[in-house]
């Protein structure tokens, strides 16, 4: 990413405005498995911690893992490392959003999936009020 890029535009990852703010005005938690980079520093009105998170990449919410957003949300105090026990062998890695990408999930009659649907079996009614 370039450096105007960086200083004008929000969408395309941090700006350098809050990068430099994170750094001096933050403690870094850790980061995940998606290169993301997460922060703890002050507190809201309320007196809660102020948790953030800066992505790495575009900024886009579906890819922080369910285990950081339980900790930016205050689900639990610790960070995930401590505070939930290791994955199971059968659960499967998250995965950010993939809706406008070629790994988009398209059913069966979808138009980018060929645009035929299954024929209708016969089992329908429709109801109708007596």
């Amino acid at each position: 990413m370039g450096i105007l890029t960086s200083i004008f535009t929000w969408w395309n990852g941090a700006t350098i405005g809050t990068r430099l703010f994170s750094a001096r005005n933050g403690t870094r938690m850790g980061t995940d498995e998606h290169g993301n980079v997460y922060f703890e520093g002050g507190t809201d009105v309320h007196g809660n911690p102020r948790r953030w998170v800066i992505y790495d990449g575009a900024n886009d919410a579906s890819r922080v893992s369910p285990e950081w957003h339980g900790w930016l949300h205050g689900t639990h105090a610790e960070t995930p490392d401590k505070a939930l026990p290791p994955p199971r062998a059968w659960q499967a890695p998250a995965k950010p959003n993939m809706t406008g990408t070629r790994e988009a999930y398209k059913p069966a009659g979808a138009l980018e999936a060929g645009g035929k649907r299954a024929a209708a079996t016969g089992d329908y009614e429709a109801w109708s009020p007596n």
